[in-house]
């Protein structure tokens, strides 16, 4: 085995009272593709500024193999004091570097060399950070969140990048898709320590359960064996003092076990809270077109939006999908066309530009808007704290300045603002940004119940595929197309990807070697959260409604009723039409849900 490139071991780190990084150990050898995955403020990000010699540990010591190179892409790039994008990658390259590589990189990435890093949007700055760590081809590449800010052009351009290159990866990233099509390796990185399979990410999550459901079970056999224990301290205790003695050391080594152990972080308590019921329609876009100049956004698009839908936007930075969602949701007057909007519509917005906070107030203050100890939360006050809870934060962090959170709990602070909003329609602009697994997967069943309608800002692949009934993706010059389905359903009805802005980089000439772990092909078709919970809640609902049909139909099998009492015979004859309605639509869709279910499983 070739020795490892990098290699941290017995890495300890502590602020404040609970140890962050606790006796971790990480190995990468050249060619590795390792994910490292935790549960947001776990310390991955610390984990990785040590390894690329940025952050100093209390102790453990950190090792790289004499010559090798390693570049380290930081959330928040820092463009120092350069002039252009250009000039900030090639101050990246050493004397041997291909000089050309900056500037290919930056094309290929969309940027032309000549921005001021100091203007640049979120996007441009990331890609720009990351031509400065690719340039270079170093020996091993350490990426905390490199698709951040990407559209999804960008990010399958990445991909495929990363993928040639024979540079050493360690990822950290909330993207799922992402991760399965590059890992080869997961470190998971819980409680401060990590533990690590040869296997890439599609295998970490059935994985982390055998572990969890492992360690609950022996925390449980821990338990009863400290009551035996204490049974026998209260009704046992014999003459021989010896035994007695080392029996009760023994006790309290078990009582000490249990009391030192560090249980794992719970979910996030995700809830929107609801307003009364929407209109059936919520949207109606006719020939609606928009443009700036001679430049087209939106050239005759039509759609309808109805209650519960489901709706994913997707497209390059810069085509227009904020535009969009403005003219079908009234913020915005279109050139022409018309949008009609339904009744009684409630709308709540989870914007993705967080810089509009006030770095320097308090986690409580922009929760209340600085007034008082609660938060209004579907037109009722709950404390501060409480609702705190609800999205991970302790209570300790209510004074914490904005501008000291991480990444991620930036990003459950704004769904904590967009959710305490009463609404039956939800507008998210790339609510996923930064948010670990566990919490993607709260906001998943937070969405699959929610009974108002979704429009989604989307770069994440898996998260489409799993929350949207619809995809709208541009064709170019102003053209939006509607494919129903997830992001995967889209791919297979237009037979192609998004177009790139910036010309594609020339495929490698010799194939590469097909790889066992984790294939970088599409994903096999699965059924959405939404797809499953329907699967299984409609048997139930059709049985509901046929007890409904049936004691309608007792009624109304009274012979006397439609002379003696006109009105209930009118009001039940309705009502059990509605309910054959209901029960024909819930059959069909049960039907059509149970045929693809055998189709993906046959697959």
């Amino acid at each position: 085995m070739a020795p490892p490139l990098i290699q941290l071991k017995d890495i300890r780190l502590t602020f404040g009272g609970t140890p962050l990084l606790s006796g971790v150990e990480l190995n990468v050898a050249p060619g590795e593709r390792v994910c490292l995955i935790g549960r947001n403020g776990s310390g991955k990000s610390t984990l990785l500024k040590i390894a690329a010699g940025l952050v100093e540990p209390d102790g453990g010591t950190r090792f790289v193999q004499p010559g090798a190179t390693v570049r380290y892409l930081p959330q928040e790039p820092d463009f120092g004091d350069h002039k252009t994008t250009l000039a900030y990658v090639e101050s990246g390259l050493a004397a041997g570097d291909d000089q050309h590589q900056a500037r290919y990189l930056l094309e290929q990435l969309g940027l032309t060399g000549d921005e001021d890093p100091h203007n640049l949007s979120g996007g441009e700055a990331r890609r720009a950070a990351l031509a400065f760590v690719l340039a270079p081809s170093p020996d091993i590449l350490l990426l905390d969140e490199p698709t951040n800010h990407l559209d999804l052009s960008t990010i399958e351009w990445l991909e495929k990048e990363l993928d040639s290159r024979r540079s050493a990866l360690v990822i950290i990233s909330h993207d799922r898709r992402f991760l399965t099509n590059l890992s080869r390796s997961t470190a998971w990185l819980d409680r401060g320590r990590i533990k690590q399979i040869d296997r890439g990410f599609a295998s970490f999550e059935t994985w982390r359960d055998e572990v969890l459901a492992e360690e609950e079970r022996d925390q449980h056999k821990l338990d009863r064996k400290i009551v035996d224990e204490e049974h026998w301290l209260r009704h046992g205790v014999s003459g021989r003092r010896k035994r007695n003695v080392k029996r009760l050391a023994n006790l309290h080594a078990l009582r000490d076990q249990r009391r030192n152990y560090r249980g794992t972080a719970g979910s996030a308590n995700l809830a929107a809270a609801e307003a009364e019921q929407s209109g059936k329609l919520v949207i109606e876009a006719k020939g609606i077109t928009k443009a700036y100049g001679e430049r087209k956004i939106v050239e005759n698009f039509s759609t309808r939006i109805q209650r519960g839908d489901r709706l994913g936007i997707i497209g390059p930075n810069g085509a227009g999908k904020t535009t969009l969602v403005n003219l079908l949701t009234g913020g915005m007057q279109p050139d022409s066309g018309t949008v009609r909007l339904g009744a009684n519509l409630e709308m709540a917005t989870l914007d993705q530009h967080r810089e509009s906070l006030d770095p320097k107030s308090t986690l409580a203050e922009a929760l209340t808007g600085g007034r008082g100890d609660h938060v209004i939360v579907g037109g009722k006050p709950k404390h501060v704290v409480g609702y705190m809870k609800d999205f991970l934060f302790a209570q300790e962090q209510r004074g914490t300045p904005l501008e000291v959170l991480s990444g991620g709990e930036r990003g459950r602070l704004m769904l904590a603002r967009a959710l305490a909003k009463p609404s039956n329609l939800l507008v998210l602009d790339e609510p996923t940004n930064d948010l670990d697994l566990e919490t993607l997967d709260v906001l998943e069943e937070m969405l699959g119940d929610y009974e108002g309608t979704v429009i989604l800002i989307s770069h994440d692949r898996d998260f489409l595929d799993r929350v949207v009934t619809s995809v709208i993706a541009p064709e170019g010059n102003g053209k939006w197309i509607e494919y129903a389905g997830g992001y995967s359903d889209m791919l297979a009805q237009r037979g192609a990807d998004l177009k790139r802005e910036t010309a594609k980089a020339q495929a490698p000439a010799e194939k590469k070697e097909e790889r066992s772990a984790a294939p970088a092909s599409a994903p096999k078709r699965k059924l959405s959260f939404n797809e499953k919970h329907a699967l299984e809640t409609l048997p139930k609902k059709m049985e509901t409604l046929q007890a409904d049909i049936a004691k309608l139909q007792r009624v109304l099998d009274d012979p006397n009723l439609y002379t003696r009492d006109r009105k209930t015979f009118d009001d039940t004859s309705a009502a059990i039409a509605k309910a054959h309605d209901e029960l024909s639509a819930a059959e069909e869709r049960w039907l059509e849900l149970e045929m693809l279910r055998e189709e993906i499983e046959q697959a």
